[in-house]
C-alpha cells in the first residue's frame, strides 16, 4: 500500500484535468492513512463523507475514484456543497481555490474531526490541515500538524514521511 502512495506523489500533471484526477485520488488515500474521533460517524458503517467546497474541478474523477472502495467497513460518500452549514456528514473537507478569501471562515465554522484539503498557498496558514500543492508539475503534500491536533484528526506516520511537515498555529475557533 506504501509503495503505491508513494508512486501516486510522484506523479505529473500535465493537464487541468489529470491534476484532479490526481487530487481525487490522494483524498480517496487520505482515508487509509487518518484516524477520525468515534464520534464523528453516526454508526460503525456510515460513509466516509468526501465533501467539496467551491468550485468543483474535479468533475466525475472524485465519484469515480471512491465508487465500490471501502476503507475500514466504510464506503464512500461524494457531496458538493455549498454552504458549510452543510458540512456536518463531512469526514473529508475539500475547500476548493475558488473560497480563498473565506478560508478563514470556512475553517473556524467546522466541527471537529473534519479533515481540511485545500490547494492554495496561504489555506495552511488560516488553519487547513493539507493542502495539495502543485509545485513543477507535481502535486505535493503539506501537512499543518497543529491544525490536525486541534481537528482531533490522526495522521499516519506513513502518510507524514510523505509529506512537508508545517507547524503553524491553528487559528482560534
Amino acid at each position: 500500500m506504501r509503495l503505491a502512495f508513494v508512486a501516486l506523489s510522484a506523479v505529473v500533471v500535465h493537464a487541468n484535468a489529470d491534476e484532479y484526477q490526481v487530487k481525487a485520488a490522494f483524498l480517496y488515500n487520505f482515508a487509509k492513512f487518518v484516524e477520525w474521533p468515534p464520534d464523528v460517524f453516526e454508526s460503525s458503517d456510515s460513509p466516509i463523507g468526501v465533501c467539496v467546497v467551491g468550485q468543483n474541478l474535479f468533475g466525475h474523477a472524485l465519484a469515480e475514484i471512491v465508487s465500490g472502495r471501502i476503507v475500514n467497513r466504510r464506503s464512500f460518500l461524494v457531496r458538493q456543497i455549498s454552504d458549510i452549514k452543510q458540512a456536518s456528514h463531512c469526514q473529508i473537507l475539500f475547500v476548493s481555490s475558488s473560497e480563498r478569501m473565506r478560508y478563514g471562515a470556512i475553517l473556524r465554522e467546522l466541527r471537529t474531526g473534519v479533515l481540511t484539503v485545500g490547494e492554495t498557498e496561504g489555506f495552511i496558514e488560516e488553519g487547513g490541515v493539507v493542502n495539495l500543492k502543485l509545485d513543477g508539475g507535481k502535486v505535493q503534500i503539506q501537512v499543518n500538524i497543529n491544525a490536525a491536533d486541534q481537528a482531533g484528526v490522526r495522521i499516519s506516520s506513513k502518510l507524514l514521511s510523505l509529506a512537508q511537515i508545517i507547524r503553524k498555529p491553528a487559528q482560534a475557533k
